[in-house]
């Protein structure tokens, strides 16, 4: 097809579509080409502003590594990642909910036995964490995967320091026979995402600020039961009503309690919906 304008190129492009095999890919590129087009012409985007676009996609693209993911920060700050966890896990009531994954999660965590510490050096205030691993019915998950994983005192996740021996905040371990587990770590304070690179810029381009709550990261795995991914919140944190990623939910809201000793203690218990 020659001659194609402004108003004619969608459809075009729509029908080069047609022989896509996956249909499940034809359906999202259809639709990402129309929304995409109708956005172009919505705001009547200049070549220039879309250049400037493509250059800030690649400088995106460019602070990726294997330790920071700055495409899954770009998604969070504009509420995709949880607009999407939201959709995917709309769990029966009484469950545990998710919330983001986030960009420090790592592969080959450290495993521990129950009571250990997990801090394993890093710096903070000395925490014991308790709970529960059950199903929806109360019944204990026995023998649950749980792997977590926090950011230090300063706000910095292990990742982020070049040229640490062993990672630290972060580790695997299982529940107990009556679902129960405990952990020794730190604190949880609150931090600003990494805004070094195009997230920040964009951040500051649009007035707002790059801190989270104080956080623990929770991902626990059972057989017969979904997988959930969630966080659990410190109370009274400042930033609760402003999440950089919009990831709190009243639920997941914990209440560290001070010790005489200095120290801190967490309790929180994790319903996990069957599996399908």
């Amino acid at each position: 097809m020659r001659n194609l304008n402004q108003h004619t190129i969608t459809k075009a492009v729509i029908e080069r579509l047609a022989d896509t095999q996956d249909e499940r890919l034809k359906e999202i590129m259809t639709s990402l080409v129309q929304h995409l087009h109708a956005f172009a012409r919505e705001v009547e985007l200049t070549e220039d502003e879309w250049f400037k676009g493509i250059q800030y996609l690649t400088a995106t693209g460019q602070m990726c590594d294997d330790k920071r993911q700055e495409f899954i920060l770009l998604s969070d700050v504009l509420g995709l990642s949880m607009l999407t966890v939201a959709m995917n896990n709309d769990k029966p009531a009484g469950c545990t909910e998710a919330t983001v994954f986030g960009p420090f999660h790592v592969d080959g965590a450290p495993h521990y036995a129950d009571g250990d510490d997990v801090a394993n050096g890093a710096a903070g205030i000395p925490c014991r964490v308790r709970g529960t691993v059950k199903g929806l019915n109360g019944e204990p998950v026995a023998g649950a995967v749980i792997e977590v994983w926090q950011a230090d005192a300063q706000g910095n996740y292990d990742v982020q320091y070049p040229g640490l021996d062993e990672p630290q905040a972060r580790g695997v371990l299982k529940s107990g026979p009556d679902g129960r587990f405990h952990f020794r770590t730190i604190v949880a304070e609150a931090y600003p995402i990494p805004s070094d690179g195009t997230v920040g810029e964009l951040l500051r381009a649009t007035g707002r600020h790059p801190w989270r709550p104080a956080h623990l990261h929770f991902m626990i795995k059972a057989p017969r039961y979904e997988t959930l991914v969630t966080h659990v919140f410190r109370k009274g944190d400042q930033y609760l009503d402003s999440d950089a990623v919009f990831g709190v939910r009243e639920s997941l809201v914990g209440d560290w309690l001070a010790q005489p000793d200095g120290s801190y203690t967490l309790d929180f218990d994790f319903v996990l919906n069957p599996g399908k």
